[in-house]
């Protein structure tokens, strides 16, 4: 996953992606083009999902339990294997929804920010 813009170039830190895929997931079943679509829409098209970045990820989740998948025919009438959140995947998004909350008020402490 890629920041779009020029200042803000960069990784984003390991396992966000991930977290992002299991929200996106949250509302129903979808491809990967769509989860890439809404990935980035959701951002105001501040983060670009790659193809080389988002299948691995998808994999990894499923092969870890938090996605099930089966293909299906997609809106543009092509085959295509739907990704569905399964209960083990809402747990694993609710913990990993905490550590970034966590992570993120840590690192706006240090910045100077203030959370009231």
């Amino acid at each position: 996953m890629t920041v779009k813009k020029a200042y803000e170039t960069g990784d984003i830190l390991q396992g966000t992606l991930d977290m992002l895929i299991l929200r996106t997931l949250v509302v129903g079943p979808a491809h990967g083009h769509t989860i890439a679509r809404m990935i980035e829409n959701s951002s105001e098209n501040a983060l670009d999902v790659e193809q080389g970045s988002l299948y691995p990820a998808l994999h990894r989740l499923e092969d870890r339990g938090l996605l099930s998948a089966e293909w299906g025919v997609s809106e543009n009438n092509r085959k295509a294997k739907f990704y569905r959140l399964t209960t083990k995947g809402r747990k694993e998004l609710s913990a990993a929804a905490g550590r970034w909350r966590r992570m993120t008020r840590a690192i706006g402490l240090i910045l100077g920010e203030s959370f009231e």
